[in-house]
């Protein structure tokens, strides 16, 4: 993959973007890396700009790590086709569109 090699204020806000947007998630050093090597930018130092850039991060540094003691067990869901197990709710009331004040939701868990 040949990859758009950036430098200074662009790097920066490359960074920032792959960080901080709605998309970006808050994720650690590598991670955040990543994301900026899979939308095709590069710069030497980018590990260490993304070091600091997660340290100084409020947001990062409120959160913390997430300990194994905190992890919830995942449990498998057996589903053999398409449309076997379904969810269906009934919600509102909400503010009338057209007329309309609830909505049912269904959800196939395939």
């Amino acid at each position: 993959m040949i990859r758009r090699c950036v430098h200074g204020k662009e790097a920066l806000d490359i960074l920032e973007a792959c960080h901080n947007e709605p998309t970006g998630g808050h994720h650690g050093v590598n991670l955040t890396a990543k994301k900026v090597f899979d939308a095709g930018f590069f710069w030497p130092s980018i590990y260490k700009d993304a070091h600091e850039l997660v340290k100084n991060c409020d947001s990062c540094q409120r959160q913390g790590k997430i300990s194994q003691r905190d992890e919830m067990p995942q449990n498998s869901i057996q589903v053999c086709e398409i449309f076997d197990v379904w969810g269906i709710d009934f919600m509102g009331p909400f503010l009338s569109s057209k007329g309309n004040k609830y909505i049912l939701v269904a959800v196939d868990y395939l």
